[in-house]
């Protein structure tokens, strides 16, 4: 049975109540735990798995401390080894999920600000990874040039700009029809289902994204370009990192 991404519908949500599908020990010594729904985005298009507990009825918490794709749909929570073998939970037992919010909200915000550096730097992606503290995207720059100033001014008027961040769903032969929409060289969006789900900033950016977002641009917060570095003859990574106030703080 595959798991229901609450955390899709409800990207704010940060408890939630599920029900043990299954449990297992298979990836390492991790106690695997499969729920019948989960606020916990599992690791995928660079952003890293959620982290959090689970909180039994009689008050056990158990950390997660990675959330991973497994087979047929399936969310794969990775327990504590520690708390796997002092506690095994029970198929049908009921478990409150609680997510590491301020890591899944930085996430959030990280994420969208690497959808608006690809605004800003029209060419293709060729990797990109998300971080708490900092996100960074690889290009196929070719010739081109940019400056980390100039950039992190367009950014952040970008976000000032307090966009409207939305999500929808087109079907896969929509997206076939509009190839320009994906700015991803090297990763193709998942296909199968029939549907793609697109991301949507106000009307600036439009791009098929299965990760978490903000709900405006504004929530993003001051970014700043940190570093742009050659990685190889044509791919240069973007890196972008919380902007420091003069006090020293974010």
């Amino acid at each position: 049975m595959s798991t229901v991404l609450t955390f899709r519908e409800l990207p704010y949500a940060r408890e939630n109540l599920a029900t043990v599908l299954s449990t297992t020990g298979a990836i390492g010594d991790d106690g695997v735990v499969v729920t019948d729904a989960t606020l916990f985005y599992p690791h995928g298009g660079g952003q890293p798995g959620d982290q959090g507990v689970f909180i039994t009825a009689d008050g056990r918490t158990l950390a997660v401390r990675d959330t991973r794709k497994g087979d047929n749909g399936e969310v794969h929570h990775l327990l504590d080894p520690a708390d796997a073998r002092e506690y095994r939970l029970e198929v049908g037992q009921s478990v409150t999920q609680q997510i590491d919010w301020a890591r899944r909200h930085a996430h959030m915000r990280m994420h969208t600000a690497l959808h608006l550096l690809s605004v800003v730097v029209p060419h293709g992606v060729t990797g990109g990874s998300i971080g708490a503290e900092r996100g960074r995207l690889d290009f196929d720059l070719g010739d081109a040039s940019f400056d980390k100033d100039e950039l992190t001014e367009r950014l952040n008027a970008l976000i000032a700009a307090d966009y409207p961040v939305t999500s929808e769903w087109i079907s896969e032969a929509e997206l076939d029809a509009r190839p320009e929409l994906v700015k991803t060289m090297s990763v193709a969006p998942p296909r199968g289902a029939g549907e793609i789900r697109m991301v949507r900033i106000g009307d600036v950016d439009y791009q098929p994204c299965g990760g978490t977002h903000v709900a405006s641009t504004a929530e993003i917060g001051a970014i700043q370009v940190a570093s742009i570095k050659n990685r190889g003859a044509r791919n240069r990574r973007f890196t972008l990192t919380w902007a420091e106030t003069p006090g020293g703080g974010k």
